[in-house]
């Protein structure tokens, strides 16, 4: 299966009640060959309209940040742990997260990125570990499997607490250094 074949695959979801209540499916969006894959946690109601990841205020916000540090947006490839919004932007529960999980594996298998950033506690959890503190644990580098995992704050978050907007900031210029490393350019 490629990436358009799970893409489709997705959009024919229902495995959970989601499905109901979507107005689009959110697959992702970006570079297919992304050496850096951006996981968030669930579409808001900008992304349920429009069936593009991190397109509302979270998401400009994001990508100010990305060119701060001197990425592009579709050089990286932009994706959530689930592919639905659920409503009223309430957390994923975990019946919903497990029902999406395979096709996020799948996904990452086909994008194959050295680097995958969690944005945000629910994703940081649900990949990195169930233990996961994003206070405490943000900007902290792990690998697993030959991939480097890491995860930053939501964008959201910084909508609602812009006084750690300098942390997500600095962890930004740390992800864009690392990937350098990664690429053979540091």
């Amino acid at each position: 299966m490629d990436l358009n074949e799970l893409k489709q695959t997705v959009q024919q979801c229902r495995r959970c009640g989601l499905c109901e209540t979507r107005r689009n499916v959110v697959f992702g969006d970006g570079s297919p060959d992304a050496d850096i894959m951006f996981i968030g946690e669930a579409p808001g109601e900008t992304e349920d309209n429009t069936g593009i990841p991190f397109v509302g205020r979270a998401g400009q916000l994001f990508d100010k940040y990305l060119a701060a540090v001197g990425l592009r947006r579709e050089d990286v490839y932009i994706a959530n742990t689930i592919k639905c919004r659920p409503p009223k932007n309430r957390d994923p529960n975990p019946e919903e997260q497990a029902a999406c999980i395979d096709y996020l594996r799948e996904q990452t298998r086909l994008i194959d990125p050295k680097m995958i950033v969690c944005l945000g506690r629910i994703a940081a959890y649900r990949i990195i570990s169930p233990d996961f503190k994003i206070t405490r644990d943000h900007g902290i580098f792990y690998e697993r499997k030959g991939k480097i995992l890491t995860a930053v704050y939501h964008p959201s978050l910084l909508l609602r607490d812009p006084r750690k907007k300098d942390e997500m900031l600095a962890d930004m210029l740390k992800i864009k250094a690392k990937a350098d490393e990664l690429a053979g350019r540091a």
